[in-house]
């Protein structure tokens, strides 16, 4: 229950606003009637008989009782319900302050208790439910009359794939796209920008409010390109319009706030996860991209290769375990989990996921959120899971030794759990566990397998052409060349001639000579020697890459330097995304 604290007393909130009490009266009103006199006599006497009968029946309820007749209306909290819902639901909100939001009904019900809930949630306030009379009642409504009437907002705002193909030859060159907005009216700016990012595959859209105009950038195939400047005068309209099309309110700019947008495309279906922040010159939104398309990826496609794919494969398909990802934000570890679901997904296999949040729909499968504002966490979520039967079961993060324990357990009695660790590499999850307290003797029998992995970007193919390294860069390549283990079926031919490539820059990939990523891996299974080590109690980082590299272990930055050496990246990509 929340303490006192969080709920102060309607007087110590009326107290930091309220009208003045006492006001002298005006000297010329007129002497009233004595019948009409002691009519509001008697009419008062009735009236607080009458509160005290609702006074008591608050009491006996639980509920705190308050006479609206005699306590001022926060106008502008009184809005906060329509006229319709005051009727049907008998209640009225009629104070919003400091965090605080007070209800009151004559007629409390589960519909009034949920309607509580969701004012609290929309408002990130503390709500408190009150008992009223009718007399109450009316005087809100009374009251809810004189609100001034605000001109309507058009809330049937939507982008469709119309709107889109308007503008499709117009976006064909990203680089145009700064003259392109000068030229289009207001009404238009948010529909081309959407188009241009959906027709360059940009994962991200970031319009970033900053002190002398706002800056729009697009996140393509991993990387930020500063695509154009909006003016000042553009961005209230713009951000009004993006909260229509995302469901988010108007009126809250203090506050972060996160929507979402569906547009139906010809051949595919968009998602736009759009979250709104407050900053210093004014509010700044994120768009994630998600286009339905990205699920159906197969896991022969990931990019895992030789051993490491057999290894994986192997463990997949065994029928309990834990398979884990492991990488920082933005590695691709969430595509790796949804492209062994889509391996796993029969009409056999009760599949479940917990997530945060769902980004794609998966068909056939059981998708569950975190919701933190209702304390359903991983930990509980998990718990509640493996009561509905699951086969495989899928937690978006173990973060916390709470969540671990429930999914070691879970994957020690029959069922497939798979997962993600936010270490920086493979070798990093079973430290991590063990700071995290887990038990050493519960690793080594859950652990299936521990994948790790970054994003690169891809070589365009219509402008890739040989790279000469110089004599530096050729001896750092080359030693990381010749350390690939010789018992992983990747180790290079020494007499082999060794070519690396670039991307020269063409229209087809905007002159970025990259276009698309794929995936490099690292990935080890559990083998005697590391159960060893892990029931020793001590495990660091870099003993764990010692050991499963002799077993034949590629690591990320060695997968890397193959895919280069096979034209699908290039030597400086690899670089960028491993830390050797």
């Amino acid at each position: 229950m929340p303490n006192d604290k969080d709920n102060p007393s309607i007087e110590d909130l009326l107290a930091k606003k309220s009208p003045a009490k006492n006001q002298p009266q005006d000297l010329a009103q007129k002497e009233e009637d004595p019948k009409e006199e002691l009519q509001k006599e008697v009419s008062k006497i009735e009236h607080k008989g009458h509160e005290k009968e609702i006074q008591s029946a608050a009491s006996s309820q639980g509920l705190e009782y308050v006479d609206l007749t005699d306590t001022p209306i926060d106008m502008e909290a009184l809005g906060l319900l329509t006229k319709k819902q005051i009727v049907q639901l008998k209640s009225v909100v009629f104070l919003n302050r400091d965090g605080q939001i007070r209800v009151a009904t004559t007629a409390p019900s589960n519909a009034v208790a949920q309607m509580v809930d969701k004012l609290a949630k929309d408002n990130h306030a503390n709500a408190k439910l009150y008992l009223i009379s009718e007399d109450s009642l009316k005087k809100a409504l009374k009251d809810y009359e004189r609100i001034p009437k605000k001109p309507k907002i058009q809330k049937s705002v939507s982008i469709t794939a119309k709107d889109l193909e308007k503008f499709k030859d117009d976006v064909k060159d990203i680089k145009s796209l700064p003259q392109k907005l000068d030229k289009i009216p207001l009404t238009d700016v948010m529909t081309i920008i959407l188009a241009a990012g959906i027709e360059s595959e940009a994962s991200d859209i970031h319009i970033e409010a900053e002190e002398d105009g706002i800056k729009l950038r697009f996140r393509l195939d991993g990387v930020l390109h500063e695509m154009a400047t909006l003016t000042k005068e553009m961005w209230e309209q713009v951000i009004s319009r993006i909260k229509l099309l995302s469901h988010l309110k108007l009126n809250i700019t203090d506050k972060p706030q996160d929507g979402r947008i569906s547009i139906e495309l010809p051949d595919d279906k968009l998602d736009i996860r759009v979250s709104t922040l407050p900053t210093a010159h004014g509010e700044s939104v994120v768009m994630r991209l998600l286009r339905s398309s990205n699920v159906g990826l197969g896991f022969e496609k990931l990019g895992i290769r030789g051993k490491a794919f057999m290894d994986l494969k192997r463990e997949v398909e065994r029928p309990n375990g834990m398979i884990l990802t492991t990488g920082p934000t933005g590695s691709g570890k969430t595509t790796t989990l949804y492209a062994i679901l889509n391996k796993l997904n029969d009409e056999e296999t009760k599949i479940i996921t917990l997530e945060d949040p769902i980004e794609y729909k998966l068909e056939g499968i059981n998708q569950s959120q975190v919701d933190k504002s209702k304390e359903y966490d991983f930990a509980k979520g998990l718990r509640s899971i493996l009561r509905q039967d699951p086969d495989v079961v899928m937690v978006g993060e173990i973060r916390d030794l709470e969540t671990a324990d429930v999914a070691i357990n879970a994957a020690l009695t029959g069922h497939l759990v798979l997962s993600t660790l936010h270490t920086n590499d493979a070798s990093g999850a079973i430290p991590r566990f063990l700071a995290m307290g887990v038990k050493p003797f519960l690793i080594s029998p859950s652990v299936n397998a521990v994948i790790g992995q970054r994003l690169v970007r891809k070589i365009c193919e219509k402008c890739k052409q040989e790279l000469e390294l110089d004599n530096e860069v050729l001896t750092r390549v080359m030693n990381i060349i010749n350390s690939i283990p010789e018992n992983s079926e990747f180790a290079v031919d020494k007499d082999k001639e060794i070519k690396f490539y670039k991307g020269a820059g063409c229209d087809e990939c905007g002159k970025e000579g990259y276009k698309g990523r794929t995936g490099v891996y690292e990935v080890f299974t559990m083998t005697p020697e590391i159960e060893k080590m892990v029931l020793s109690g001590e495990v660091a980082e870099a003993d764990v890459k010692t050991v499963t590299q002799k077993a034949g272990m590629v690591s990320m930055v060695q997968d890397g330097m193959l895919k280069a050496l096979d034209g699908i990246t290039s030597v400086d990509e690899i670089f960028r995304v491993t830390e050797e």
